[in-house]
């Protein structure tokens, strides 16, 4: 993360000092680095660029509106599953042409919305769906366009609840009906069904999954024109992996490596949706030890920050590297790094070797840029913490703390409570 790293023994963001940042603002707090997001963002997209792809930001990784603005700004598109994220992107000033729309149960309200912010396609996950969407379109007087969610039943190497590409799972529709979907397209009136997509799980580290679920879908496209479909565009979701713990994995040019001779036979406009490749690695997530303990059996780095601040430890066993933001020498010893939340699942390491912390020590939780802010709460009535984003030596704060007034907001006590 060369965007994050050591000067004179300090963790610095591009040019300001993290420690600084955390004088001013206090902790616990995400911080974005601008460049290293947009760095991410354009090296998929010069990988793939002899397909001159659109790249649609997955934005259920990181929704931050400055986050967007900045990928907006490089010419991004975007991946929404909700009308919240597509209000945020449009707040953005995201263009609604390269905006797609994924997710197993979009609502009548969702559906509306889109259709009159004039979206690109609506990723259309099952036929009670596409049925749905034809119906409200038509009453809204409008032609819409879909692409058809398939299920290719392509197993990932990836967490059992990040694997999306089978038919175990709830997402996408199986070929066979997908199939039938294009052959009866005609009674969808105000439905163009213009594309095909394909999402076969989060986090994978190999090129294996996506060279076995393109030339499956490749087939499949064979048999759509043979049946007379049309299709124009071939959307093949997300997914790409990071290094988390130091392993190498492959990078966005191994992937175009392997994929574009595929996709270049294929003949149709390709679009792709990263999120956590582009934001993880801009990101990190900043802490304080309040108090060290050692309960004869093992000892305890105890900071401000919880579970409900940043849930993929709890949630997926998943491994973040947590450093000093101050380089020591001090001796390293096995501790468990955790939080004040009253649940035994509130941690974010177990027995990881760390330089002899104290109370008051700053530490940073390394590539927490994706699926971190977006998945917090407010369990045991915490209020969310604060983003900041750093391009060169500016800081803003690009998302309050949240204060106990904001987070109480809406709740009432009836009057026969009173």
């Amino acid at each position: 993360m060369a965007d994050f790293r050591f000067t004179n023994k300090e963790l610095y963001c591009e040019g300001l000092k993290v420690s600084t940042i955390a004088s001013r603002v206090g902790t616990p707090f995400y911080l974005y680095s601008y460049h290293k997001l947009v760095t991410n963002f354009n090296e998929i997209k010069k990988a793939f660029s002899p397909i001159n792809p659109l790249v649609c930001f997955a934005m259920k990784s990181n929704d931050n509106m400055a986050v967007i603005k900045a990928l907006a700004k490089e010419g991004a598109g975007f991946d929404i599953v909700s009308g919240g994220e597509l209000q945020k992107a449009l707040l953005a000033q995201a263009d609604p042409r390269k905006i797609v729309f994924a997710s197993v149960g979009k609502t009548d309200e969702e559906i509306i919305l889109a259709i009159k912010n004039g979206i690109l396609f609506f990723n259309v996950e099952s036929e009670p769906e596409l049925v749905e969407i034809n119906r409200l379109a038509k009453k809204l007087n409008k032609t819409v366009q879909a692409a058809l969610r398939i299920n290719p039943d392509v197993s990932a190497a990836t967490h059992d609840k990040i694997t999306t590409g089978t038919l175990q799972k709830k997402f996408g529709i199986d070929l066979k009906t997908a199939l039938r979907m294009i052959k009866s397209s005609s009674k969808y009136s105000s439905v163009k069904i213009k594309g095909l997509h394909i999402h076969i799980g989060s986090q994978i580290t190999t090129v294996e999954p996506y060279v076995k679920a393109l030339s499956k879908v490749s087939s499949f496209i064979e048999e759509v024109r043979a049946a007379g479909g049309k299709l124009e565009y071939l959307n093949l979701g997300g997914g790409i992996g990071i290094s988390y713990t130091g392993e190498k994995v492959p990078q966005p040019k191994d992937y175009a490596q392997r994929l574009l001779p595929i996709l270049k036979k294929v003949g149709l406009k390709i679009i792709i949706e990263p999120g956590r490749y582009i934001s993880a690695t801009a990101g990190i997530f900043v802490t304080k030890v309040i108090f060290v303990k050692d309960n004869g059996v093992k000892k305890f780095v105890i900071v401000d920050a919880g579970m409900n601040d940043l849930v993929r430890p709890s949630l997926y066993d998943a491994y973040h590297e947590i450093i000093p933001l101050k380089s020591t020498r001090n001796k390293r010893i096995k501790v468990d790094v955790v939080g004040p939340i009253c649940e035994s699942g509130d941690f974010f390491a177990h027995g990881r070797m760390l330089p002899e912390l104290k109370r008051g020590d700053l530490i940073a939780i390394m590539d927490a840029g994706a699926y971190g802010y977006v998945m917090s709460s407010n369990y045991n009535v915490r209020g969310k913490v604060a983003e900041i984003m750093v391009k060169g030596n500016q800081m803003s704060i690009v998302k309050e703390r949240e204060s106990f007034k904001q987070l109480i907001a809406g709740e009432n006590i009836p009057n026969f409570l009173k």
